[in-house]
C-alpha cells in the first residue's frame, strides 16, 4: 500500500485540500495518519474520491453517498436507491427535453407575439405546473 500525503491526493482527484479535509470530516475518506502537519492517506482514497464523483454526478448527496461508503473497505450500494435515482434522472431529462423543445419552437416560431404561441402557451404551463409542484405554499390565514 502506498502512501500519499494531501497535496499529492489532492494533485490526483482535482480537488483542493480543503474538500479532502470535509470529505474526512463527512466519513467518506479516513487518512491513515500524519507526516507532519500533513494528512497521509492509502492510495485507495483515490477510488474511493472517483466513487464520491460519480455519486455526485448521478445526483446523490453526500450524505447519501456517505451511507453507501459507510460499511467499510467495500461500497454498500443499495441497488434499489440506484434505479430510484435512475427513475429520477428520466423524469428530469423528460421534462428538460421538453423545455428544450418549446424553447427551440419559440426561438423559430413565425407568431408575431410569442404569447399567441400554442407551443409557446404548453411551455409557459409546464413552467407553471413544475413550479407549482415544488413551491411552499404559506399556510392560508
Amino acid at each position: 500500500m502506498k502512501e500519499m500525503d494531501i497535496g499529492k491526493v489532492s494533485r490526483w482527484s482535482g480537488l483542493p485540500a480543503s474538500t479532502l479535509r470535509y470529505y474526512e470530516e463527512k466519513g467518506l475518506i479516513r487518512s491513515i495518519g500524519r507526516n507532519g502537519l500533513k494528512r497521509v492517506f492509502s492510495d485507495s482514497v483515490i477510488q474511493r474520491l472517483a466513487l464520491i464523483a460519480l455519486g455526485r454526478e448521478a445526483g446523490f448527496s453526500l450524505d447519501e453517498i456517505a451511507t453507501m461508503l459507510a460499511a467499510g473497505s467495500q461500497p454498500a450500494i443499495d441497488r434499489a436507491q440506484l434505479q430510484a435515482k435512475a427513475d429520477e434522472l428520466d423524469r428530469s431529462i423528460k421534462r428538460l427535453s421538453a423545455i428544450r423543445d418549446g424553447l427551440r419552437h419559440a426561438a423559430s416560431c413565425p407568431a408575431e407575439n410569442h404569447l399567441e404561441c400554442p407551443k409557446f402557451q404548453q411551455l409557459m404551463s409546464l413552467a407553471a405546473r413544475t413550479t407549482a409542484r415544488t413551491r411552499v405554499h404559506p399556510p392560508i390565514k
